[in-house]
């Protein structure tokens, strides 16, 4: 039973875009209501057009508990339904959850709290990356470790410290409002982008090592290819987007495609010395998946470097032949997009 909601706690509106979904909502969803939370929550799905069974589930879930709600998001895109997700709350602190994605049982209140002690308009903590089989836990091996993401907090842990970005996110309402929610060209990096304007404005950024994330990865090597493509083409938008908000790290995969690339051509066509190169690159990998493997299968732990590989490649890739026409800078006409209505949901 739920317990009574403290009128001292702010209430809370959990904000969801889903699109095929069907493996892992019913968890994501059951991980949020019964979070130890005392004050009032709402979640609010935005649904995509899902070709499996989402929509059902949440149906499903809507008829099950009072406290769940959907809102339709035609486009299929994450700050677009992150944006109808908002404008259908109505709660103070807003809480993005994917739907693929597992709230520890104190997260909101934790979270709460950290708004609260820090005066963030944004708090978050680790992206905590599990898999169900050896290709999954070979990624979430990848994901997790300093030769995958390089000082990311969000992946590798850390100090609870002020961040440029954090995973998914705790948000102030408020702060929401005044940046207009997320910028809908941006299909992917949307996080990093609002935190970006967030931090512009003024506003705090909060990581903390208690806030924890289930995540579940992507279960091919096409998909996650994919995936770290799109982060790639995406984070070189944001650089275009906003002048100074690059750093060292997000180059370090284009760097390595490139390098490698010239190495291949020149062991191939003038020296073997050339082959150096990727050699290094192959034989960092090999042995950065040692220590990150530990403790996983040897079926786990031989696919590391392949997920290593796959992501820095990918996310290198995407990010030298990321197009200008990806997202037009437009006139910040998007602003009244997510302001609340009551009852539209």
């Amino acid at each position: 039973m739920n317990a009574k909601p403290d009128v001292q706690l702010p209430a809370v509106s959990v904000i969801m875009p889903v699109l095929n979904e069907e493996r892992h909502l019913r968890g994501a969803v059951q991980a949020i209501l019964e979070q130890e939370y005392a004050g009032e929550m709402e979640v609010v799905i935005a649904l995509g057009p899902s070709t499996d069974r989402t929509d059902e589930i949440a149906a499903e879930l809507v008829s099950e508990d009072p406290r769940v709600h959907t809102v339709p998001n035609p486009t299929g895109r994450t700050p677009a339904a992150l944006n109808a997700a908002i404008k259908a709350s109505r709660h103070p602190v807003v809480v993005r959850v994917d739907g693929h994605g597992m709230l520890s049982p104190n997260y909101i209140t934790t979270a709460v709290r950290l708004l609260e002690e820090t005066g963030a308009q944004n708090v978050g903590g680790i992206m905590h990356a599990e898999g169900e089989n050896d290709w999954e836990h070979a990624v979430a091996a990848a994901m997790t470790s300093k030769i995958g993401v390089g000082n990311a907090a969000f992946h590798t842990g850390g100090a609870a410290q002020q961040a440029e970005t954090v995973y998914l996110g705790v948000f102030r309402r408020e702060a929401l409002e005044q940046q207009g929610g997320y910028n809908v060209e941006f299909i992917r990096a949307q996080d990093w982008e609002l935190n970006f304007r967030i931090r512009e404005a003024g506003g705090l950024i909060w990581f903390s090592p208690e806030l924890k994330v289930s995540y579940r990865p992507r279960p091919s090597v096409k998909a996650l290819a994919k995936q770290y493509k799109d982060y790639g083409r995406w984070r070189h938008v944001v650089a275009r987007y906003h002048e100074g908000s690059i750093n060292l790290r997000y180059l370090a995969p284009p760097t390595a495609v490139c390098a490698i690339a010239a190495g291949l051509v020149v062991g191939a066509a003038l020296t073997p010395w050339g082959f150096v190169i990727p050699g290094g690159y192959l034989a960092a990998i090999v042995l950065g998946s040692l220590p990150a493997g530990k403790g996983l299968p040897l079926k786990a732990r031989l696919q590391i470097p392949v997920a290593l590989a796959t992501m820095h490649m990918s996310w290198g890739w995407g990010f030298l032949t990321s197009p200008r026409s990806l997202a037009r800078k437009v006139i910040a006409s998007r602003r009244p997009a997510v302001h609340a209505d009551a009852g539209t949901h």
